[in-house]
């Protein structure tokens, strides 16, 4: 390790609110990283025992308020966007116990709307900065440390805040100005779930017509059509997981999310309308917590 590196480390204090799928290997990552983290989330006993079981220094804030007091940038990796407004701003919240112009790097996805709205009160209410940073990636992508970060904020923010991010991400981008990296999240699920239904899609058709559907993968790596997605959904499309990795509820929370900013910038999404259509089924036939490779078994309308 650099002596930058670790000096870097030294002086800056990191919190963590969100203990979660994708938030515990995150936040397990930047405490083995080196980093003096606060962990809160709302079940305490994970964040206690993540400080039992990894090498670092780290401790359990009663609070958000108390791990804000603590920080100096504090990530968070919850819900939606009502978890994280009472998390930052709620009785207890990180505004109460903030040290001036401390930096939130928010790992949720809403609208941007949303996160602009955030980001104006947390600089009203504490001096500080507010970075929407959503990732991509997965668990799998968060326990390996390869997520891609999709900031928006100041740059100079953004800076201050990639350090710690890069102990769970191989790359943090700045996209614009506030609500930048939940606009090009949002572009991220088009592609992702236009994706995933092109190759349900395509599961069924071999699974109709006889071909070995579970050979998909493998015949098709190295071709135009392998992706990640391909091989890391499409057999769970065929033996269904025993827990999820993300769900049918959350990806439609997600493409609820882009129709509305499409519909207020004019832009017309014909094929993520008809995967919204094709989720929303989904929820409607009992399938909402199940793993989001599950539409495959799901006839669309």
């Amino acid at each position: 390790m650099s002596t930058t590196l670790q000096s870097e480390q030294a002086a800056l204090s990191v919190g963590f609110c969100g203990l979660g799928k994708m938030g515990l290997p995150m936040a397990r990552r930047l405490v083995e990283a080196g980093y003096r983290t606060a962990l809160w989330n709302r079940s305490a006993e994970k964040a206690h025992t993540l400080c039992a079981t990894t090498q670092g220094m780290s401790a359990v804030g009663a609070t958000p308020a108390d791990v804000a007091a603590q920080s100096d940038v504090v990530m968070l990796c919850l819900a939606d966007h009502a978890s994280v407004e009472e998390v930052a701003f709620g009785p207890q919240g990180l505004a109460h116990g903030a040290r001036r112009g401390a930096i939130v790097a928010d790992h949720s996805t809403m609208a941007p709307a949303q996160a602009q709205a955030l980001a104006r009160r947390w600089r009203a209410e504490t001096g500080g900065a507010w970075i929407d940073a959503p990732v991509s990636g997965g668990t799998a992508g968060a326990t390996a440390g390869t997520l891609a970060v999709m900031a928006g904020g100041d740059a100079g923010h953004i800076a201050t805040a990639t350090a710690p991010m890069t102990a769970y991400a191989a790359r943090v981008t700045r996209m614009g100005e506030s609500g930048a990296g939940q606009a090009t999240k949002l572009a991220n699920q088009v592609i992702v779930m236009t994706t995933i239904a092109a190759i349900a899609e395509a599961t069924r058709l071999a699974q109709r017509t006889g071909i070995d559907a579970a050979s998909i993968p493998s015949a098709l790596a190295g071709g135009w059509a392998d992706s990640v997605l391909l091989q890391t959904l499409q057999p769970r499309m065929i033996v269904a997981p025993v827990q999820p990795s993300g769900t049918i509820r959350t990806m439609l929370k997600d493409l609820d999310a882009v129709e509305a900013f499409a519909c207020a910038h004019g832009a017309a999404l014909p094929v993520a309308a008809l995967v919204r259509r094709w989720l929303t089924r989904a929820v409607e036939q009992g399938l909402a917590d199940a793993d989001i490779s599950q539409i495959a078994t799901v006839d669309p309308d």
